[in-house]
């Protein structure tokens, strides 16, 4: 009789019992694993996989097909009901275990960190009405500010740069502005193009972190005035940000402190946008006069990813939100995708922190 192995499926359920003490105990959670285990892992991954040409997911899906075919060929040469059925037992209990074990020790413990913006001290709160359109008339100065620094006339934004220099760009910033956020992040992780272009979009996914790999994923159809932002909000998460406001948040922060101009302009009007949809929600009328007085080259260029929003349309919007919802609450994100809706919270809390309201 052939002696079953059960490693991965014990290892799975072992690394469960460790995540469940880890949601019991954040701070130490946060420096265990991932202030010391986890940059380790970053590194590696950054040294390796990170230097391929191409996006190391394809090498996870080969592998996936590979073990699929293997499990099926000796599945095919069990003999009789009992041997088949428990040889898919054993093979689909190691397979999940393998899944869940990977996923914890090669990102997934840092669901149960201390919160970002706790150990920034910041305490992010709903805006009122007042507050909301002082930061948006904040917003919108810097802006006009550094659009004028990109483009002189008011067409809108139609191309940037080459993406590998982007990236490169991008990541130089998180490098050099991180200790402005006073995190401990290491590691130089990459962000890359997932072709086929739009597939990504269809699938209601603009950028994805896949913890198997420890690469981030953009889609190559995304705005250029969109992709700055994303590759940092992506670049976040490959440093161990997990909650989608936070990485949102060190996106803003990074882009909004760089040297690069467009960096700037990245990160100013991705909040303005959020800040806008804020306005519109609690004072339509204010919201519409409001727009009526913003610059023409300001709207062309809104307009302009408006319009590269809904050029490519998702299979299912509904479908794609309900999943993250189900997975970021799953995960101890409470706020499951209304994360995301947490800049201009976070911005505020930031600015009055730093003095920068004026």
């Amino acid at each position: 009789m052939v002696k079953r192995d059960w490693s991965w499926a014990i290892l799975g359920v072992l690394a469960l019992v460790i995540r469940y003490f880890a949601i019991q105990n954040p701070e130490a959670t946060d420096e265990i694993y991932s202030r010391k285990f986890f940059p380790g892992i970053r590194n590696v991954i950054d040294l390796t996989l990170g230097n391929l040409p191409f996006p190391s997911v394809y090498l996870f899906v080969a592998t996936v097909f590979f073990v699929i075919g293997l499990f099926i060929y000796r599945f095919i040469h069990r003999e009789g009901w009992q041997a088949k059925s428990l040889y898919s037992i054993q093979a689909i209990s190691n397979g999940l275990g393998a899944i869940v074990f990977f996923f914890l020790v090669l990102w997934g413990f840092n669901y149960h960190r201390t919160p970002i913006f706790q150990q920034l001290s910041l305490n992010p709160k709903a805006l009122n009405l007042e507050q909301l359109k002082s930061e948006i008339e904040i917003t919108k100065r810097l802006t006009v500010q550094y659009r004028g620094r990109i483009k002189t006339d008011s067409l809108p934004i139609s191309s940037i740069m080459e993406y590998r220099d982007l990236e490169r760009l991008v990541r130089a910033n998180m490098n050099e502005h991180l200790e402005i956020l006073g995190l401990n992040f290491t590691g130089k992780p990459r962000t890359k193009q997932f072709p086929p272009d739009g597939f990504m979009r269809k699938m209601g996914i603009l950028g994805i972190y896949f913890p198997f790999t420890g690469e981030s994923y953009i889609d190559p159809t995304l705005h250029p005035l969109e992709q700055p932002f994303t590759v940092a909000h992506e670049m976040a998460h490959s440093y161990g940000v997990t909650d989608e406001g936070e990485a949102n948040f060190i996106a803003w922060v990074i882009c909004t402190n760089s040297e690069d101009p467009l960096l700037r302009y990245s990160g100013h009007i991705r909040l303005l946008q959020y800040q806008m949809r804020d306005f519109y929600r609690m004072a339509p009328d204010d919201y519409k006069e409001w727009v009526r007085g913003l610059p023409i080259g300001i709207r062309n260029d809104l307009n302009s990813l408006r319009e590269s929003s809904e050029a490519v349309k998702a299979f299912s919007n509904e479908l794609s939100r309900k999943s993250n919802d189900i997975f970021l609450k799953s995960q101890g994100v409470k706020a499951g995708v209304n994360s995301y809706q947490q800049l201009p919270m976070l911005a505020y809390s930031w600015r009055k922190r730093m003095n920068l309201q004026d």
